[in-house]
């Protein structure tokens, strides 16, 4: 009899058992159900390799362009394959620390499709399978249930999609045998721009076919153009909606009716994912499943007593650091149910202040609203924006002298921070500050008393605010 049994590896399972076994209270004795591999999209399929990859590319970018900085480089060139052996061999590492985090906590990991067979009722525990990958199934008890299902990218029905090996999805991508000549990718969201820059870096013509009027869709409509622009090399076709592929090529036409078709070696479908809803039981059990995922309320419960879910299977946000937040807050609501550990009041999930962070070989970050939206929410504003060349550590390690910008948005009546917004280089690395600045409600005269490093990008921060 387990006290948890948790369906799914990636970044809100494992680190949920991580929790639970790991109280010092009063352990739990926790099972991990994986299908495939610890770590989930994020770390298999998703951010560990892409940033992998991007981070190759950097260096190839960087190095053609030293002579800039007064550094000669000859016959610069790059090998995928020796990309692809350091790709896998970072996942590979990351994921033997994660299985290591499991047997040091003493989780049972158990490698199968979990799969609910009936929910815990009264004294009832609940039962659930798993399906190994040799057709084994095992069955285990469990006084709590946390489902971790993930999601998998969502493919539309555009004709001439299906069974069509031109197409790919973002993981059969990351391991293609060669860069391609020409991509076409469909989908200009994070990971449509992700893989845009990554290949356009390497050489490769890229067009980007975006059904909205502008890339990731939110950002700030002041910085996504900014985004955009910096990344010049790529073809950005916005507005367009495509109307079926033919081979490698994609046929599309522009919101006025203008047709027009772009050849490629291959077509990235990118455009987005969805929660993992069929195949472990959410009908057996019980739960409320909508069509953005399963319904939690801010303690990650479900409809079901003693069931709880957390990460990309709630549709709430597909982010890897959503779902380790996620994650903690329901192993503590599970050990405050199973009468381990105290209530809190802390223990619940916020979204205001969830940071979101863009790839490339320059960097785009957000935390809070944006203008638009406070617009749409009829909330009176301040805001400032500073570019990132008025930074000196900007200035001093970056070509692109007018890429990227700092944007801060305040209540005008409060003076309270409700949005921070970047493009540029390190804004994935400080936007943090701005998540913190939100979470703590903290005011455009109190953030000006705050005292940055210099020289940094991240004192744009402070810059801003005194510019409100």
């Amino acid at each position: 009899m387990f006290d948890t049994i948790i369906i799914g590896g990636g970044p809100a399972g494992y680190l949920a058992a991580q929790r639970l076994a790991g109280n010092s209270q009063s352990p739990c004795k926790a099972l991990l159900i994986e299908e495939r591999y610890l770590g989930g999209t994020c770390l298999n399929v998703g951010c560990i390799p892409t940033k992998t990859l991007l981070n190759s590319a950097k260096l190839f970018v960087h190095a053609k362009s030293a002579e800039k900085f007064g550094v000669k480089a000859q016959g610069v060139s790059f090998d995928w394959a020796t990309i692809q052996n350091w790709k896998n061999d970072v996942v590979s590492k990351l994921r033997s620390g994660i299985e290591g985090q499991m047997k040091h906590f003493g989780v049972k990991v158990v490698n199968g499709r979990g799969e609910i067979i009936s929910p815990p009722s009264g004294e009832k525990p609940a039962r659930v399978r798993a399906v190994s990958p040799d057709g084994t199934v095992t069955e285990h008890e469990g006084k709590t249930i946390l489902v971790c299902a993930g999601s998998a990218p969502l493919i539309p029905p555009i004709p001439g999609v299906k069974d069509n090996p031109f197409v790919l999805d973002s993981t059969a991508l990351l391991s293609v045998k060669d860069v391609p000549k020409r991509l076409a990718i469909i989908g200009g969201g994070v990971i449509g721009f992700e893989f845009a820059g990554l290949f356009s870096a390497l050489g490769c013509q890229v067009t980007v076919i975006e059904m909205m009027d502008e890339i990731i869709p939110f950002m700030d409509r002041e910085q996504a153009p900014i985004l955009r622009r910096v990344m010049k090399d790529i073809d950005f076709k916005l507005g367009c909606k495509v109307e079926k592929i033919d081979g490698a090529t994609v046929h599309y036409t522009y919101k006025d009716g203008k047709a027009e078709k772009q050849n490629c070696d291959l077509v990235l479908m990118a455009a987005g994912r969805r929660p993992v809803l069929d195949n472990w039981g959410a009908a057996s059990a019980g739960l409320d499943v909508r069509a953005e995922g399963v319904a939690v309320d801010d303690r990650m419960r479900t409809n079901i007593p003693r069931i709880w879910a957390a990460g990309d299977v709630t549709g709430k946000s597909q982010l890897a650091h959503t779902a380790y937040r996620m994650g903690e807050v329901a192993a503590c609501d599970i050990l405050v149910t199973l009468g381990k550990t105290e209530t809190s009041s802390f223990n619940r999930m916020r979204y205001n202040a969830i940071p979101w962070a863009v790839y490339g070989i320059t960097e785009a970050a957000g935390v809070g609203i944006t203008e638009q939206e406070a617009m749409a929410k009829g909330i009176a504003i301040l805001k400032a924006s500073l570019p990132m060349k008025v930074s000196g550590r900007f200035a001093a390690e970056n070509t692109f002298s007018g890429s990227g910008a700092v944007k801060v948005i305040a209540d005008a009546t409060n003076r309270r921070i409700l949005g921070i917004h970047a493009v540029g280089a390190y804004a994935s690395e400080f936007i943090w500050g701005g998540a913190a600045l939100i979470e703590q409600e903290m005011r455009i005269d109190e953030v000006k008393q705050l005292i940055f490093p210099h020289p940094t990008v991240c004192e744009l921060i402070r810059d801003v605010v005194w510019e409100l």
